[in-house]
């Protein structure tokens, strides 16, 4: 089987090498760009780019616009990276379609635990079929498509996944807490807001059917046909 193929973005050469080497001992193959600019010619032209480290603040175009950029036409799982320790910006990095957010110095065993976390859900190939239905909606876990009412929906990697622990807890009210420790799979330690920022997301892709995901003031969110 080929590598799995990683693209990281940083424009600090040394912390280029570091992630580079912890992913590589992993035995995933890396590419790199020193600058947005080149990260998204890279994106554009290789085509078995698995998933992307994106730092935020570089020259010539920023993590932000880069995120935005490949948002517009794929689904590609993206970890931002970031000196910055306002949630704001951490907010601003979910809303823009970002899948994790790494606030720099961190760990590079913890950077590999959620590459390796999010490429194992963003790809389920071989696997047998995992289907999920529920009030008109058709989750195929193995093929990681939604379906309401016959038509595929776009969601990223963490819509997805929240989509599906909401219909494995169905009628279960959940607090944003345990929302974040079962769908993030890791501690965090940012706002609690970031689920509500998702949530509007998802319920906003799933039109009419988005009303099955209710409010609990006080508590969190249920998923109720």
């Amino acid at each position: 089987m080929d590598k799995i193929k990683i693209l990281v973005v940083d424009d600090e050469s040394r912390m280029r090498k570091l992630v580079h080497d912890f992913l590589a001992r992993e035995g995933y193959e890396v590419v790199e760009a020193a600058d947005g600019e080149e990260a998204l010619d890279i994106f554009y032209s290789d085509k078995e780019i698995s998933l992307i480290v994106l730092d935020v603040m570089m020259p010539k175009i920023n993590g932000w616009e880069v995120c935005r950029e490949i948002r517009k036409i794929s689904k590609l799982p993206i970890i931002m990276l970031t000196a910055k320790g306002d949630e704001s910006d951490e907010l601003n990095g979910f809303e823009i379609g970002a899948d994790e957010y790494i606030s720099k110095p961190f760990s590079p065993k913890i950077l590999v635990a959620r590459v390796t976390a999010l490429l194992r859900r963003a790809n389920k190939i071989g696997e047998t079929a995992d289907i999920r239905e529920a009030g008109g909606i058709v989750m195929d876990k193995t093929a990681h498509t939604v379906a309401i009412d016959g038509q595929n929906i776009d969601l990223s990697v963490k819509e997805f996944e929240l989509l599906d622990y909401f219909m494995n807890n169905r009628g279960i009210a959940l607090s944003r807490e345990r929302i974040l420790d079962s769908v993030w799979s890791y501690d965090y330690f940012g706002d609690a807001r970031t689920i509500d920022t998702h949530v509007k997301k998802l319920r906003s892709k799933m039109g009419t059917k988005g009303d099955y995901i209710k409010t609990v003031w006080g508590v969190g969110y249920k998923f109720e046909i």
